[in-house]
């Protein structure tokens, strides 16, 4: 009685495992071109628009910077540009020119 209902059971199973692997998966369908044309006419209208509005913050800052630059006196103004150039000087890890190495006041230690 028992083996009758497990072979009831393992048939029943087995059936409904393979109607289920039977269905079809959708089909999909390939971009038309007309949907490509859409896609690049929005990326090319956000690259526009970014490289834009790079545009508008770096004018932005140029103004910002040169309104700071404006409200200091002059010895300030040689002040800064001499402490720029030797700050870049140092990111770039360059040494001193030759005669202003070789003429520099000495260290006392």
């Amino acid at each position: 009685m028992k083996s009758k209902i497990s072979k009831y059971f393992l048939l029943i199973f087995l059936l409904l495992s393979c109607i289920s692997f039977a269905q079809k998966q959708p089909e999909t369908k390939a971009p038309t071109k007309a949907a490509e044309q859409n896609k690049r006419a929005i990326r090319k209208q956000e690259k526009k628009e970014a490289k834009e509005r790079r545009k508008l913050e770096k004018a932005e800052r140029k103004a910002i910077k040169a309104y700071h630059k404006r409200l200091q006196t002059k010895k300030v103004r040689k002040r800064m540009k001499r402490s720029k150039k030797k700050a870049i000087q140092n990111n770039t890890h360059s040494r001193d020119p030759f005669f202003k190495r070789l003429f520099k006041k000495k260290k006392k230690v």
